[in-house]
């Protein structure tokens, strides 16, 4: 039993009891899924004693950062690499980028893995920039991805979105980039309510005009699009969005509110309609991923969504406002649960949860039967809340 904090309207803090439950023993798959294709968007862990503060360079404890990494794969899920969760333009700098995207590669290339990593522009750094020169950046990255043997996500870009004119800006760029890649690739559209700086990509601040620019986009390219990753946590969005995609280009969703259901799919029109999944929620509950992704496979949607409905309150609360904040949760569970010695971020970012928040995080994990060490990870919150001045 546990007494974990909640807040009162006046700013305090009441205590309440907890019974945590008994581990869940969910079912590890053989292989990758066979009927959605799924990449979780793995986080870094810092290594311990480095000066891991704000502004400095992010050092890495690279053993427990693949280790993480073999976990993903183990269990059937693809590797994203270098994306949000990662910490990109939130503490990892492009050097410790570049680093992690090689290393990551050569280790999913030992295994077998399935690795797709983001390619972006942040080398430049503070504006402002030309479009010349978001372009040689984004050329720049491409190339060391697939130099490194990893499928290119072509993340969005603050530089981009910073420089662009218009939606004519964005088609030019983006089709001269999808003209180069070596494989198709994944487009990423990562919606404001993730990073503010990207309000209006798509050359519009109107959402239905930008969906417009973006799937002109994948239509006029369609042989060099795998798919695309929307994260605007819009359900009816992203439904509207993949029915207008050309065939054979997926939609990965990255909605961490909403993924159950946009996984699952419906019918459309006498098909059956569904997003594949680009997810930061699933570098948190990777094994009740996989789980539920066996019984997809099996023809048990209601397995599927038995399993991972539950794991919704857990992620729309590590998801919540101010969202860019969420890899703080992501990293707090791997903490809790053993896949890194200490609960700290690169660039100091732990700090951008408070305790009560993280004891939520912990609340609703165990209920929905994410943690697989519940007495770790409840000696590990014990310590975690006594440093906050809280008696569990």
């Amino acid at each position: 039993m546990l007494r974990l904090p909640v807040p009162r309207p006046d700013g305090g803090v009441d205590l309440v009891e907890h019974a945590v439950r008994a581990p869940v023993r969910w079912p590890a798959p053989e292989g990758p899924a066979r009927s959605r294709t799924v990449f979780a968007a793995a986080h870094v862990v810092p290594q311990v004693g480095a000066e891991n503060v704000p502004g400095a360079p992010a050092v890495l404890d690279w053993e427990a950062t693949l280790a993480f990494r073999h976990r993903l794969w183990g269990l059937g899920l693809g590797v994203a690499e270098a994306m949000d969760t990662a910490q990109r333009g939130m503490g990892l700098d492009p050097a410790a980028t570049a680093e992690l995207v090689r290393r990551s590669a050569t280790e999913a290339a030992a295994v077998g893995g399935a690795i797709a990593a983001g390619a972006g522009t942040d080398q430049l750094g503070p504006g402002p920039h030309t479009l010349a020169q978001v372009r040689a950046a984004y050329e720049e990255q491409v190339a060391r991805v697939e130099d490194a043997g990893a499928q290119v996500i072509l993340m969005a870009s603050r530089q981009l979105a910073a420089a662009a004119r218009d939606r004519q800006d964005y088609l030019e760029l983006y089709g001269h980039l999808l003209r180069q890649v070596r494989r198709p690739a994944v487009l990423h559209w990562l919606g404001e309510v993730f990073d503010p700086a990207l309000a209006g990509y798509w050359g519009s601040r109107d959402v239905a005009t930008a969906t417009d620019t973006f799937v002109e986009l994948v239509h006029a390219h369609a042989g060099a699009v795998d798919g695309v990753k929307v994260s605007l946590l819009d359900a009816d969005h992203e439904r509207a969005l993949r029915r207008r995609l050309p065939a054979g280009v997926r939609l990965y969703t990255g909605d961490d509110f909403n993924y159950p259901e946009l996984i699952e799919g419906e019918a459309v029109g006498g098909r059956h309609v569904h997003s594949d999944a680009l997810l930061g929620i699933f570098a948190a509950i990777p094994h009740v991923a996989a789980a539920g992704l066996l019984r997809l496979d099996a023809g048990d949607p209601a397995g599927f969504r038995a399993a991972l409905d539950p794991t919704l309150p857990l992620a729309r609360h590590v998801f919540g406002a101010p969202t860019p904040y969420y890899k703080a949760g992501i990293a707090f569970l791997n903490w809790l649960d053993g896949r890194q010695p200490g609960y700290a971020m690169v660039g100091g970012l732990h700090a951008a949860r408070s305790a009560v928040h993280q004891a939520q995080t912990f609340r609703l994990a165990d209920e929905a039967g994410v943690l697989t060490d519940p007495q770790l990870a409840t000696r590990r919150l014990r310590a975690y809340l006594a440093v906050h001045g809280v008696d569990a």
